[in-house]
């Protein structure tokens, strides 16, 4: 679908950016994908806003993916979404009934009427023709929306565990028997975190959380009352022309105040073996997963086990790719990857059988993928962790953690490593209510 495309010179590209996200708030429908300005080598834009359903998919994971591939085809346009992670039951002869008490749907795009791109000192609109004659009207609008400026929320968030220490352990020990036994090498356990009777602004806690995480995956989904606060810092897969990109991470440090220690810690994260088995795992679960849809011999690791570092965390993250025919239909790259293998364990589908027995309550979009297809067939999809889920009709939230267990896992060790991933997201709750 044909688009007017209007570009503008931006002097105070930061300030442009929050005048942006404030201007979105009067919409029903957003998307909101924000690098921060993060050095990366596959990037198309610095930072993206979708605003207003020109057309639209929702579904359960009952033959999602062809109902996105059938969508995605006759649209020929941006559209922006998620997938999540329940769509797994799609895929292969997996069910999920555990508690949900978020009831997103298991997969939504939108194809929106208003789509806004940042890149260097440049602003890009492209507005469907209906609406292109807002553009000048909106540009003008935007630059003069208020800064950030929030109210205190009316109420005190109480974090509440779904799994409790002593049956974290319980349970990270029966994924070990498990491991043991030779049923996995590796499985992803999560838990969730969860509030309820609980008012918050999302943009506010959104903006705090991305303050204080900068993540290159951050996003901010808005479908009339229910929203997605994600500082993710990890891709799951993109699509680039005929090359396909995946970044899985595994592997996790805090961050140090004093330099030196910052730097050995790191250094440390970078040789620790039972990290280094966890991302090399993965990293063969890629592989294969990839090796579906390549082209023969195409498949090869970019960057093995490399130390990224982050405002909260140093993680360790590997670059694999491949090269794919140009017949190949983006959606069919997707499916014969998904889940992505960092959030499930190896064997994926024995993994994922597993922890669906162990864990409490569906994942729902928790480690499920929201990005976007282009009208020239890529795509660019992220890994929804470190990430907050909010009902604001039924007052509820949601985040959950996870961590890689193998034959080496200390449950002790477990169980901090999620109370540190878990850090940036109870801050921004907690501290809601003193803005």
């Amino acid at each position: 679908m044909q688009r007017t495309i209007r570009t503008f010179p931006i002097d105070q590209m930061d300030d442009f950016k929050q005048h942006v996200f404030v201007w979105s708030q009067q919409f029903e429908t957003i998307a909101w994908l924000d690098s921060n300005n993060y050095k990366q080598e596959y990037a198309a834009f610095d930072s993206a806003l979708t605003v207003n359903e020109f057309t639209s998919i929702k579904t359960d994971y009952f033959q999602a993916f062809d109902k996105l591939k059938e969508y995605q085809s006759i649209t020929k346009d941006y559209i922006f979404g998620y997938i999540s992670y329940d769509v797994k039951n799609d895929v292969e002869e997996l069910s999920s009934h555990n508690l949900d008490e978020l009831g997103f749907s298991d997969l939504y795009f939108f194809q929106p009427q208003k789509l806004i791109f940042i890149k260097d000192n440049l602003v890009e609109f492209q507005y469907l023709k209906m609406v292109e004659d807002e553009i000048e009207n909106d540009f003008q609008e935007i630059q003069k929306s208020e800064t950030l400026r929030f109210e205190k929320s009316p109420s005190e968030i109480k974090i509440k565990l779904r799994i409790h220490k002593d049956e974290y352990h319980s349970k990270i020990a029966k994924v070990i028997d498990h491991i043991k036994r030779g049923d996995i090498y590796e499985a992803n356990f999560c838990q969730e975190f969860y509030a309820e009777n609980a008012v918050i602004n999302p943009f506010e806690v959104y903006t705090h959380l991305n303050e204080i995480s900068t993540p290159p995956f951050a996003s901010f989904l808005k479908i009339d009352e229910q929203y997605l606060l994600s500082a993710s810092p990890e891709r799951y897969l993109k699509k680039e022309g005929n090359k396909i990109i995946s970044q899985p991470i595994k592997g996790t440090a805090k961050r140090l105040i004093s330099p030196i220690d910052d730097e050995k810690i790191a250094s440390d994260l970078s040789r620790d073996e039972k990290e280094r088995a966890e991302n090399v795992m993965i990293v063969d679960l890629v592989r294969n997963d990839l090796s579906k849809t390549a082209k023969i011999g195409s498949v090869h690791v970019e960057e093995l086990c490399k130390v990224y570092s982050f405002k909260q965390v140093h993680q360790m993250i590997s670059t694999v790719v491949s090269e794919v025919e140009p017949t190949m239909h983006p959606v069919e790259i997707i499916r014969s990857t998904f889940p992505m293998g960092s959030m499930t364990g190896a064997p994926k589908v024995s993994a994922m059988k597993i922890i669906e027995t162990l864990e409490e309550t569906k994942r729902g979009l928790y480690s499920g993928a929201v990005g976007y297809f282009t009208p020239e067939n890529d795509f660019d999809f992220n890994v929804v962790i470190r990430s907050i889920l909010y009902d604001q009709e039924k007052k509820y939230i949601s985040y959950s953690v996870g961590g890689a267990i193998t034959a080496k896992s200390v449950p002790e060790n477990e169980y901090e490593e999620c109370l540190l991933k878990a850090k940036a997201m109870k801050h921004v709750l907690v501290n809601s209510n003193e803005t």
